[in-house]
């Protein structure tokens, strides 16, 4: 099967309808996949379901589908550095679902992994645990949480093989792997691209079988949302 795509506009094609599921990987601006957001946006599909950390921040990352009002609802776990998503939160606008941030990650693995739903101690007795099944185990109080999957999954990999293997570095480790495995398609985008047998094994962290379309992304920006510098001696 064909995965290799010339650009990501073409990855997407045939992918995208109205009011559908979307996992978006990255944390904060790393690691985002920024070609296929900005294709996102170009297409014009909207009342969008995202499913990401956060939404980037004003006019950047998921931020653009934010000002072109193609997003309905975001399931996250931290939503600062963005003052378009608190202004349309606040309208009634956009519609949020708010995670503790291990909760997501462990919600987006059990999806990935087939389990349909887990029990965890955070959030009990807080407004997170608000209409959801609570249990006790070992006389400790649990509350019951649903796996995610979406319908596509747009992740960022710093290399990867025309098979769909992926290589992530550092932070961009956060969400990304783990959303790859809870798309029903997933499309990933790659700094660099190369042939089979050129990854290490041991260095591979999403197996291509996981991995439907691959892209080249170009043009990188990779901005950070606060740079913080340290006064030297």
């Amino acid at each position: 099967m064909k995965k290799v795509y010339a650009d990501a506009e073409s990855a997407l094609d045939g992918l995208l309808f109205d009011d559908m599921t979307i996992m978006a990987g990255g944390f904060g601006l790393c690691g985002i996949p920024e070609n296929l957001i900005d294709a996102l946006v170009a297409s014009g599909v909207k009342g969008l379901t995202v499913i990401s950390n956060n939404c980037g921040v004003d006019g950047w990352g998921l931020g653009k589908l934010l000002d072109t009002r193609q997003i309905r609802k975001m399931v996250s776990s931290y939503v600062g550095e963005n003052k378009t998503f608190a202004q349309q939160y606040l309208s009634g606008e956009l519609e949020l679902e708010f995670n503790p941030q291990g909760t997501l990650a462990e919600r987006i693995r059990a999806g990935g992994a087939g389990i349909p739903a887990f029990f965890t101690k955070t959030g009990v007795g807080t407004l997170v645990a608000e209409g959801k099944e609570v249990r006790e185990f070992d006389g400790e109080t649990y509350v019951m949480e649903r796996g995610l999957t979406a319908d596509l999954s747009i992740v960022k990999a710093w290399k990867g093989d025309t098979e769909g293997n992926l290589v992530f570095r550092k932070t961009s480790r956060n969400f990304n792997p783990m959303m790859a495995t809870a798309g029903r398609t997933t499309v990933a985008e790659v700094e660099v691209l190369v042939q089979p047998g050129e990854l290490d094994p041991d260095h591979i962290h999403t197996p291509g079988i996981y991995v439907q379309r691959i892209v080249q992304g170009r043009g990188y920006e990779k901005r950070i949302e606060q740079r913080t510098v340290r006064k030297r001696a």
